[in-house]
């Protein structure tokens, strides 16, 4: 069985905490990786950031290939940008697979242009059958919009809704997905699968505290609360400051400081460079005081999240909206609690007093609090983390790409060739 998995706006090798780059670009890596291992050839599709990047790139293992295809200027442009060039996009996808004399039997795309670009290719091979996962939705960002340059423009709702109409299977990560598909875009459930991404847990698993601090140059008193993701407001990073500020001094000293880690964005960058969103947090840390406590890092590698998150004391989710939340599924797996807001996966994912704690968002005097809880209490930590690390096994790849090989064959309606 040969799969298209087309990313086309993020490429799966990108380095995470960018604007654009986050947990699709995870699911993407991990899952092609995985089928792989299955026997599946998969060929990711992706535009082309970089000239000077090579086209076709073999970095996902088992034969299986990350393809930039020249779309419009061969640099980052913003997801409103790039819309416009999705069917010279699909014309150089379908010039490649002829090229190289392959037909494939799925398109899987995820995030609506994407699935765009999958209709187009579809109509082209004569109705090759696609698989759609959204990762997030329009109508759910608009709800949670604090301004109305936050919002989702007509182009992507309208978008969202003709892909739904074309797809002949939307993998959606949670029953809150499933449900918002339903009644928000009038979905047919019986064309809706729910198969919760998977995390790789031969890369993710709990390390021992002193090794994973020593690794990345924290001292053993140290004491880190963890936040990964992009920097922009619907993740409520503001929130997280905020309950930082509210901590009761007593858990935190000069022998043993706590520290607030932000992987993500880049806050190094000239006043003109930076994002409006990382100088208005940065402008809320100099507000509250909380320079020395706040530590803006950056982008960091895949390769090193597996030390932050067994460094950390706990990881903190306080999204306004999350489909999923790929990052407290690899904290977890790294066997650290997290406390998330209960919104979209989350509130699925993560078990409040179990695995961690959920709490309202938008609520700092909630989040202070059972951050309190668990900075106070070492064996209660260690407990959630113990458990927290067995639930993430039910999580893992393996289990995860046979159900969704399974919806290939019920499209494909036949058994994959391996």
């Amino acid at each position: 069985m040969r799969i298209a998995m087309i990313s086309y706006h993020t490429c799966p090798l990108a380095t995470l905490g960018g604007k654009d780059t986050g947990g699709m670009n995870v699911y993407v890596r991990d899952l092609t990786r995985e089928l792989g291992r299955l026997g599946i050839h998969v060929d990711v599709f992706t535009r082309s950031q970089d000239e000077h990047v090579p086209h076709v790139v073999h970095e996902l293992g088992y034969g299986n290939r990350v393809v930039h295809i020249p779309a419009g200027p061969e640099e980052p442009r913003s997801k409103s940008a790039i819309a416009q060039y999705i069917p010279e996009f699909a014309e150089g996808v379908r010039k490649f697979a002829e090229e190289k004399g392959i037909p494939y039997d799925v398109i899987h795309s995820h995030y609506w242009m994407s699935g765009l670009a999958a209709e187009q290719l579809s109509d082209a091979w004569g109705g090759t059958p696609i698989v759609h996962m959204y990762h997030t939705l329009g109508e759910m960002k608009n709800r949670v919009a604090r301004s109305e340059d936050e919002k989702a423009g007509e182009d992507r709702l309208h978008g969202e809704r003709q892909v739904l109409r074309r797809a002949n299977r939307i993998v959606v990560a949670t029953l809150a997905e499933l449900t918002q598909l339903r009644f928000l875009y009038r979905a047919d459930s019986n064309k809706m699968t729910v198969i919760p991404p998977g995390v790789d847990t031969g890369h993710f698993y709990p390390i021992p505290a002193d090794e994973a601090k020593q690794y990345i140059g924290l001292k053993p008193e140290n004491r880190m609360i963890l936040f990964v993701g992009r920097i922009e407001p619907l993740k409520g990073v503001d929130t997280l400051i905020q309950a930082m500020s509210c901590l009761d001094l007593s858990l935190t000293s000069r022998d043993r400081p706590v520290h607030l880690a932000i992987i993500g964005g880049e806050p190094d960058v000239s006043p003109e460079e930076m994002s409006e969103e990382m100088a208005r947090l940065q402008t809320i840390c100099d507000d509250l005081c909380m320079g020395g406590t706040v530590v803006f890092l950056g982008k960091r590698a895949q390769d090193t999240l597996p030390y932050y998150y067994s460094a950390a004391e706990v990881l903190v989710m306080p999204s306004l909206y999350e489909s999923f939340g790929m990052v407290a599924l690899e904290a977890m797996a790294s066997g650290t609690p997290v406390i998330a807001s209960e919104v979209g996966g989350l509130g699925y994912l993560v078990q409040d007093g179990v695995t961690g704690y959920t709490v309202p968002d938008s609520d700092p005097r909630m989040l202070c609090e059972r951050l309190s809880i668990l900075l106070g209490n070492h064996e209660l930590r260690n407990e959630m983390g113990q458990r927290a690390a067995e639930y993430a096994k039910d999580y893992a790849w393996d289990k995860i790409a046979s159900s969704i090989v399974k919806v290939y064959e019920e499209v494909t309606c036949k058994t994959p060739t391996i």
